[in-house]
């Protein structure tokens, strides 16, 4: 059981984020965040957002920290990739 995490780089809503995912399973994944505290809302189609002032919870329940292009990498090669759509432009 490995979930990662990317640095809160991520701008949004007056803070920064952090993006939690597994590379085994969704439901690994919802459990990982329910016990730290994460609410449901807070998943993203395959992973969830976090904000910065979680992320230590995140890491000392034992999320491995990567660079964002590394936790991409794993998600997809794990098959749990869910990119948006994004509409025709």
């Amino acid at each position: 059981m490995t979930l990662y995490i990317d640095p809160p780089t991520w701008p949004g809503h007056g803070r920064m984020w952090s993006h939690l995912v597994s590379d085994v399973s969704f439901e690994e994944l919802h459990a990982f965040a329910a016990a730290i505290g994460c609410p449901p809302k807070a998943f993203d189609g395959d992973h969830y957002d976090l904000p910065e002032f979680r992320y230590a919870d995140a890491v000392a329940a034992g999320a491995v920290e990567v660079g964002s292009k590394e936790l991409v990498r794993r998600l997809t090669a794990a098959g749990l990739r869910r990119p948006k759509r994004r509409p025709p432009g």
